[in-house]
This record gives structure tokens, C-alpha cells and sequence, in this order.
């Protein structure tokens, strides 16, 4: 029992890292995305520490990690088109009032 406290403990904590880097990181968008699969590694751990414990299946887990895989690609693909369009990642080039 103690070790599943600690796991659960340790994803928590995995998580709110992720989220104060997620707030803090507001300079590039490689580290926003890396900090929202950080949190979705934390969320997965998570679920997978509570189900093995629970005895179920693990088709929910794969499910999840199977939209954080598509969710990971979208990200990547959109890094790569703002690279393309705007030649840097930086949040700084953006302009919002620009189409």
C-alpha cells in the first residue's frame, strides 16, 4: 500500500511540474509543447498505477495513450508549420491581429 501512495505522490508531483512549467515556459513553443507531454506522461502514469491496482483492463490506457501519441504528432506538425511560416518558434514573432 505504501508503495502505491508513493506512486501516486510521485505523479502528482510529475504533474504540477509539468503544469509550473507549462505557466513558466512562455518563450518558445517546443516548451510548451514538451510541458504538455510531460503532464500527459503524468496522467498516464497515473492511470496506469490506479488500474493495475484496481485489477481492470488496460484498454482504457491504451486508448488514452494512443490520443497523447496523435496529440504529440499534432503538436509537432503545427511546430513545423509555424517554423515554415514564420521562421521561428518564438511566441514573440506571432502577431494575433496577423491572418
Amino acid at each position: 500500500m505504501l508503495i502505491l501512495s508513493s506512486c501516486v505522490l510521485f505523479s502528482l508531483f510529475m504533474f504540477v511540474c509539468g503544469l509550473i512549467s507549462f505557466i513558466g515556459s512562455r518563450k518558445h513553443l517546443l516548451s510548451t509543447l514538451l510541458s504538455l507531454e510531460y503532464i500527459m506522461l503524468s496522467i498516464f502514469w497515473l492511470m496506469s498505477v490506479s488500474v493495475v491496482n484496481l485489477g481492470e483492463d488496460s484498454y482504457f490506457i491504451l486508448f488514452f495513450m494512443t490520443l497523447a501519441a496523435c496529440e504529440g504528432a499534432l503538436g509537432l506538425a503545427l511546430l513545423v508549420s509555424v517554423v515554415r511560416t514564420h521562421g521561428s518558434d518564438s511566441f514573440s514573432s506571432f502577431s494575433v491581429l496577423q491572418c
